[in-house]
């Protein structure tokens, strides 16, 4: 063979060669860059996703969460005081009335505070006083108040109303009033929580027996002022979710609310 004709072949085999680690090359990218796209969308998953699935995965039956330090809520015949710092005239003492008004002085209409915390009625109080003073800084101090408390009615030792001083949960309120009687249905301890007004009552079914053996603790909820438990001697078949405040004194004792 002569020599221009061997280079020719040999060119041509060299070129084929290579052809075919480009080929090879590029398939091996193929797989890598088809991988990406999902790789980036877990990533960029939206956070509402993730929250569906762990709200699915919790329990429905189980209480809300509630706020563990709530703050006080102003209640009628709450006694509050009124320092006004640039104008002491306005300076009060002001009693919140059956209805939740109070009668502030200077003001032409009577401003409702019930319900409210504290830095709420502050911001109220600033709000219609700015009509006739500028700018005014309003001091709002509790002066008497309903002390912070929770009923525990039914099969307990001792029914009763009790000081609510600190975090105090379900179980550990049963046991200040003396534990659960004979024949209690601690699966079923019913709690009356008071809803946005006083005319209603939220109620929850807590499974305390489940808790007293170390499961399910998110059943023993932390008690808010006002609460009221009330541990039956039988299984309710059906529970309403809200009831009228005035038919809960069928389960305690008048002097009891």
């Amino acid at each position: 063979m002569k020599p221009c004709v061997f280079e020719k072949c040999l060119t041509i085999a060299l070129a084929i060669v290579g052809a075919s680690f480009e080929c090879a090359g590029a398939a091996a990218q193929a797989p890598a860059a088809q991988q990406t796209p999902p790789a980036q969308q877990t990533q960029s998953a939206p956070p509402a996703q993730t929250q569906q699935a762990a709200d699915t995965a919790t329990d429905p039956q189980r209480p809300a969460l509630h706020q563990r330090y709530p703050r006080y809520r102003i209640r009628s015949s709450d006694v509050i005081d009124l320092t006004f710092r640039f104008t002491p005239e306005f300076n009060q003492e002001v009693t919140v009335q059956p209805d939740g008004y109070i009668q502030a002085r200077g003001l032409p209409n009577d401003v409702y505070v019930q319900g409210m915390t504290v830095s709420e009625m502050t911001a109220v109080l600033q709000k219609s006083y700015s009509t006739i003073l500028n700018q005014p800084e309003i001091g709002v101090t509790l002066k008497d108040f309903d002390k912070p408390y929770f009923v525990a009615g039914g099969l307990v030792g001792k029914p009763g109303k009790y000081d609510l001083r600190g975090t105090t949960t379900a179980t550990q309120a049963v046991a200040m009033a003396g534990g659960f009687a004979d024949g209690a249905k601690n699966s079923q301890v019913v709690l009356f929580r008071r809803s946005n007004t006083d005319d209603w009552m939220e109620v929850k079914v807590l499974n305390l027996k489940e808790v007293l053996k170390g499961k399910k603790l998110n059943e023993d909820t932390v008690l808010q002022p006002g609460d009221m438990l009330y541990v039956p001697k039988s299984t309710w078949s059906k529970i309403e979710k809200f009831l009228p405040r005035s038919s809960v004194g069928a389960y305690f004792s008048p002097a009891m609310l």
